[in-house]
């Protein structure tokens, strides 16, 4: 890991301030919201058609909510659950008037929906939640779910070319927090998640990385794409 890395604190990151046009990190200014790609999630669209989701979905760390919009139009009935207040308000704003459940919560209690939820999308949030508050999030996730119920994750991946740590989440990670909490890992592989680059140069400046590019001028960062099942406890 380069000094670079060690002095970024990820930790720090203001999640509100951004959706507002402001700072993720002091003296990281960034132009647009770097996950916001303004449609769903590639490998989101691929999970449906998989058949990843049924009954009672939860968005968790569902950000300006494309991915809970494109679940509901695709008939599903979507929660979708953010900590950051403003993330909430643009993804209310892109709902219109779909019928999707929106609130503002921490992810790692999640009170008042014990036992709710059939299905868990997972769009990048576990690899933004200190180290401490995993397997708290993993737990209340568990607590949330009704049995057999399903969970998909999308995470940075620590693999080379990807995100720096804490960022990145080593597999052995994930893995093992999942399954403390009560969850069966039925499948773990690298996949590739679809990000903006465009104002994002200052931040991977300070990272010290350059990641690749598609043909649509996306960054496209290696994450885990994991499948679990829900065991009773």
């Amino acid at each position: 890991m380069s000094a670079t890395e060690q002095d970024f604190d990820y930790a720090a990151a203001d999640f509100n301030a951004v959706y507002k046009g402001g700072e993720l990190l002091e003296g990281a200014a960034i132009k647009v919201v770097p996950w916001d790609i303004g449609e769903a999630q590639p490998d989101v669209v691929e999970l449906e058609q998989l058949g990843r989701f049924h009954g009672a979905v939860l968005d968790i760390g569902c950000g300006p909510g494309d991915n809970a919009v494109f679940l509901a139009r695709r008939g599903y009935r979507v929660t979708a659950i953010d900590a950051a207040s403003a993330a909430i308000e643009q993804a209310r704003e892109r709902a219109g008037e779909l019928e999707i459940e929106f609130a503002v919560a921490d992810a790692t209690v999640l009170a008042g929906y014990e036992g709710r939820f059939d299905s868990v999308l997972d769009s990048a949030l576990f690899h933004t939640l200190p180290g401490p508050a995993r397997p708290l999030y993993a737990a209340a996730l568990h607590r949330v779910t009704r049995p057999g119920a399903q969970l998909s994750v999308l995470c940075f991946a620590d693999v080379p070319g990807g995100m720096p740590a804490p960022l990145s989440v080593p597999g052995e990670e994930l893995r093992g927090t999942l399954t403390e909490a009560g969850w069966d890992i039925t499948s773990m592989e690298l996949s590739e998640y679809a990000g903006v680059a465009v104002g994002m140069e200052k931040f991977f400046e300070r990272t010290g990385r350059q990641p690749q590019l598609d043909a649509k001028g996306r960054t496209r960062l290696p994450i885990w794409k994991v499948f679990a099942d829900r065991v009773s406890r």
